[in-house]
């Protein structure tokens, strides 16, 4: 064999130049050894060490490594794409090469590393499964009492069917149509505030329910309220904050067009405004995207708004589009969940208001306290169920993208104790 240095068998002779490839006759163990022999004169019988990857007469060959799957070479298996080398083989050693790397620690709803889309979504659901009583304590809780002040509100001190009577009216003057416009405009945004005002106390509380969830602790609602409390002014601000600024951005960006238009040019300021308006539209989703995990940064690190704002866009930075997919799933599940309920809902509240259904889709119609009731149930289910998976994910996708930027799963696995320090914060700033 040839003489590579560092895989030399012993009981070879040195290559010389002489008969390469060929080697010599191990010298006996009894011959007498000069000065320069550079073996011990206790040696192994000739022809009992072979260089690694060669097979003696009379021994089996080693075994094959596995084929490539799952933990082999080449595979793609273990969790979360975490490519394997060769199983070991049984009593290890350097036969089989490398091991495939330990499974990920899993104290709570998701393992400890970066996480799929799939186990994501999962990890909102399992959340939801293992902690049943406070996430939907809690989420139905706020979606009743958000219900029944919608319910109140429309019922008491909101004319809908006077002001649609007056906007399908052709002969109602411009003063008319403009204060039944704005009275419209009102009661929309009154519902669109209460609902807000639910859905951000319920996002507080169950972030707080999910980041004990993912260390396999539980929290009670009081105790969720607790640690949500001292942020929820600073969260409403941030929940009115990036709205205004997308709507900003798109009333500059159609601005142009506007002006042309008052200028004389109908036709080019209107299409210059639907330009920009498309423009602002597309830059306003940018910003929503780069601003969604800003919430859970706020409440989980508790920091202020313009931090958390920059907290989120460092976190996004390289993975808008995962982002954009990931959220963009989530409120479409949410979505069809919500109609699905909703809409059984809203045609039984129709039949049993007393008007048929072609009534119930004129505009112009009013609807009664039967109608307000049974559809506000249908609502309530449908928030219930689709508050944790919508707030879920986005705490979820928020620890994935700091696993995977600033390494929190080590953190992570600290506060679980599964390294025999101690349970500590690693989701605080």
């Amino acid at each position: 064999m040839n003489d590579t240095p560092g895989w030399a068998s012993p009981g070879s002779a040195p290559s010389d130049g002489k008969d390469q490839g060929t080697p010599e006759p191990a010298e006996p163990a009894d011959q007498p050894h000069g000065p320069d022999t550079k073996w011990s004169k206790e040696q192994p019988p000739p022809g009992q060490w072979s260089a690694p990857g060669s097979t003696s007469p009379g021994q089996n060959p080693p075994p094959q490594p596995p084929p490539p799957g799952n933990g082999g070479p080449g595979g793609g298996g273990g969790p979360g794409g975490w490519g394997g080398g060769p199983a070991p083989r049984p009593g290890g050693g350097w036969g089989g090469g490398w091991g495939a790397p330990p499974a990920a620690a899993k104290p709570g709803v998701i393992p400890l590393r970066p996480l799929g889309v799939g186990e994501i979504l999962d990890g909102a659901v399992s959340t939801m499964r293992a902690h049943w009583r406070t996430v939907l304590g809690i989420s139905l809780g706020v979606a009743v009492v958000t219900q029944i002040v919608a319910v109140l509100v429309q019922g008491f001190l909101l004319d809908t069917g006077a002001g649609a009577d007056v906007l399908s009216d052709p002969s109602a003057s411009l003063d008319e149509l403009s204060r039944a416009m704005g009275d419209t405009l009102l009661g929309s945004g009154v519902i669109q505030l209460i609902t807000l005002l639910g859905t951000l106390v319920a996002t507080a509380l169950l972030t707080m329910v999910t980041s004990r969830a993912v260390l396999g602790r539980s929290a009670a609602i009081g105790e969720a309220w607790q640690d949500s409390r001292p942020q929820l002014l600073r969260l409403l601000g941030l929940t009115l904050l990036v709205p205004l600024i997308c709507l900003a951005i798109v009333a500059v960006c159609t601005l142009p067009g506007i002006l042309v238009a008052v200028a004389g040019s109908t036709d080019a300021g209107a299409a210059l405004a639907l330009l920009g308006g498309l423009v602002g539209a597309v830059l306003a989703l940018w910003l929503l995207i780069r601003f969604s995990l800003a919430s859970p940064a706020l409440m989980l690190e508790k920091q202020g708004v313009f931090k958390s704002m920059s907290r989120s866009a460092k976190l996004v930075r390289g993975s808008w589009w995962r982002v954009l997919g990931i959220q963009l799933l989530a409120t479409i599940i949410a979505a069809v969940v919500t109609s699905i309920i909703s809409i059984p809902f809203t045609l039984i509240a129709a039949a049993f208001s007393g008007d048929n259904f072609s009534s119930f889709v004129d505009a112009a119609s009013d609807v009664g306290w039967a109608f307000l009731i049974i559809s506000a149930v249908g609502s309530v289910i449908a928030a219930t169920i689709t508050f944790p998976i919508t707030a879920g994910v986005t705490v979820l996708l928020y620890i994935d993208q700091r696993i995977r930027r600033e390494a929190l799963d080590l953190e992570l696995v600290r506060a679980a104790g599964l390294d025999g320090q101690g349970p500590g914060g690693p989701l605080g700033g």
